[in-house]
């Protein structure tokens, strides 16, 4: 099967109508070929979250010649790669070319995924989320059944406790904690992501009694700030964050086990983490 075919059915595979309200169309979506011939054979499919270097070497040594992802390959939104080869810019030659030696394809699966798998009742589910939950065994706690994992109630815990859980699980070096490390916690939110004023997001604590966010992106004014001085009044909010491509890495993860039903056909198909990108010292 060509690479071509296997993105086509992996598309097909997805409820593929709408992202957070916006249709997605050929013209419109980010989901497009990054970088690579797709009238080849695939001889191997790899899922990750961001197609590092050294993601590339790795399936390059597993016979892998499509990548998945789930994020831009290039740095940039929308991926443009002219102001680079204008610039000649060397991380981007030497990453193309690694690319071009091997004849690896990267292919951008986001806005589908987001979309819905299905599931066996027929119901579509956010595959990143969804992801996300079975990693860390949370399907059954999930507030509205199985949809999306942005709000749930699991066990109740410590904040530290929880973090050591994200850590384990994913596989992580460290996390970061806003409040007090001995919170309990029970109801938890992941936002959408927080890169400036957080209004909604504070009232909605407020309302829906949230105990804590795990935050993908996180600035330290607004939602930090009221953490911080809720802590500090003796009231269960903290905010847990590992960063926007390890919290949905799972989701690409959990991608690499229903490819084989998606595209019908026996190619091998390999996870491979992008690995923590941060390294904390202390």
């Amino acid at each position: 099967m060509k690479i071509n075919q296997v993105i086509s059915k992996i598309k097909a595979y997805h409820k593929g109508d709408y992202i957070l309200g916006q249709k997605i169309t050929e013209e419109t979506t980010r989901d497009i070929v990054l970088y690579g011939n797709t009238d080849q054979e695939c001889t191997g499919i790899v899922t990750t979250v961001f197609a590092s270097v050294d993601v590339i070497r790795k399936a390059k040594e597993l016979g892998a010649n499509l990548i998945i992802v789930h994020e831009a390959l290039f740095w940039n939104h929308g991926d443009h790669q002219e102001w680079l080869l204008e610039s000649k810019n060397e991380t981007f030659l030497a990453k193309k070319k690694l690319l071009d030696d091997n004849q690896i394809v990267v292919w951008r699966n986001h806005d589908y995924v987001h979309s819905g798998i299905p599931m066996s009742d027929g119901s579509y589910v956010d595959g990143i989320f969804y992801g996300f939950a079975k990693e860390m065994g949370w399907e059954n706690y999930t507030s509205d059944g199985r949809s999306s994992l942005l709000t749930t109630e699991i066990p109740e815990c410590t904040a530290e406790e929880l973090a050591q859980e994200l850590m384990r699980k994913m596989n992580l070096e460290g996390a970061r904690i806003i409040g007090d490390v001995n919170t309990r916690v029970r109801k938890v939110r992941i936002p959408f992501h927080i890169s400036g004023d957080a209004n909604e997001l504070i009232q909605e604590m407020e309302e829906e009694n949230i105990d804590v966010l795990l935050a993908m992106e996180l600035v330290d004014f607004s939602i930090s700030e009221y953490v911080r001085d809720s802590s500090m009044l003796n009231r269960n909010k903290a905010i847990i964050s590992v960063g926007h491509f390890n919290m949905e890495e799972p989701g690409m993860k959990f991608m690499s086990t229903y490819i084989p039903d998606a595209i019908e056909e026996d190619i091998p198909c390999h996870f491979i983490q992008s690995g923590d990108m941060y390294h904390y010292v202390k």
